[in-house]
């Protein structure tokens, strides 16, 4: 007796990549709100050590737990650039240019970040430019705008400070860019991990104002800076890096659009600032556009409907034997 083999079902999506960008990019909107606290207190420079120490000691302690050792040697050129370019400069200037210009032109300058990491990684890494992401950057894009000019104060903005964002943007995507090759060799852990701790290094010059300041920091401060290499370093990157070795580069830096509309909320909730309506639309665009980016032009599925649909020959070369009469309806 023979029997009709049953197809497999369809593997269901995995949801894990997706869950972990959202992690990244709700860590990242935090962040915000934390450096806003820490940075009263501790430099650019200091800022970004503590930070970077918090967060490569407890990538450290679970490497450690899970065994995952160092990473291949094939990897390290890219875990190299990524953590002198995202570790070490990005969190540097982006402090100090913060320090120079007001929330709103931040938010600007660095928000090209994900255009120049969809351009690079078309260039360098071969993996185009779909019109869809396209698209939903450039509505992204406005919406940041639009977020930044309702931000922006009766505060300065310096020429240093733009250049100093500039730089910060440029420093990101290089980071990102950088990063996605050694993903094909190391773990998410692992290119995170030792990614970080090359950024340390090369911040400990600003080891000895980071200890100055410490001394008379309040333990608010502290603690925030703490948070931010626990929570946005250690626990944010490393998602970002299992996300980014499932998807491209373009993609990953289009789902950071989301930063933005989450900032403004969690102040709102957090802070108590009520945003202008012209932020919340802001923020809605930039959402609007992540979810364009995201989605694929649907395909049209191949089977049974194609072959009752009138085509001519090709219906023809469907059917091998004589066709039967078709059912009603």
């Amino acid at each position: 007796m023979t029997t009709t083999p049953t197809a497999a079902p369809s593997p269901g999506r995995d949801w894990r990549a997706p869950a972990a960008a959202c992690t990244t990019v709700v860590l990242w909107a935090s962040a915000f709100v934390s450096i806003r606290s820490a940075g009263e207190a501790y430099s650019p420079g200091a800022l970004a050590l503590g930070r970077l120490l918090a967060g490569t000691l407890t990538l450290g302690a679970i490497l450690l737990v899970r065994r995952e050792g160092l990473p291949p040697r094939a990897a390290w050129p890219g875990i190299v650039r990524s953590g002198l370019l995202w570790f070490g400069l990005y969190m540097v200037v982006l402090n100090w240019g913060e320090q120079e210009v007001d929330a709103g032109t931040a938010a600007m300058v660095v928000n090209i970040g994900p255009i120049l990491i969809a351009l690079l990684g078309a260039g360098l890494l071969g993996e185009g430019l779909p019109r869809r992401l396209l698209a939903g950057m450039a509505v992204s894009f406005a919406g940041a705008a639009v977020v930044g000019l309702s931000m922006s104060g009766d505060g300065g903005s310096s020429v240093l400070g733009v250049l100093l964002c500039l730089v910060a943007a440029v420093a990101y995507a290089g980071g990102v860019v950088s990063q996605k090759p050694a993903l094909r060799h190391g773990s998410a852990l692992q290119v995170t991990t030792f990614g970080c701790l090359i950024g340390t290094v090369a911040c400990l010059p600003f080891a000895g104002v980071l200890v100055s300041q410490a001394a008379h920091a309040p333990l608010s401060a502290t603690l925030n800076m703490v948070y931010l290499g626990v929570f946005p370093t250690a626990l944010a990157f490393t998602t970002w890096a299992y996300a980014l070795a499932r998807t491209t580069t373009g993609r990953m830096g289009a789902t950071t659009y989301a930063v933005p509309a989450l900032v403004v909320l969690m102040s709102w909730l957090l802070l108590d600032e009520v945003p202008a309506p012209l932020t919340v639309g802001g923020g809605l665009i930039c959402l609007a556009g992540v979810a364009l980016s995201r989605t694929r032009p649907r395909r049209r599925p191949p089977g049974p409907e194609g072959a009752d649909r009138p085509s001519g020959g090709g219906r023809r070369a469907l059917m091998p034997v004589a066709p039967k009469p078709k059912a009603g309806g």
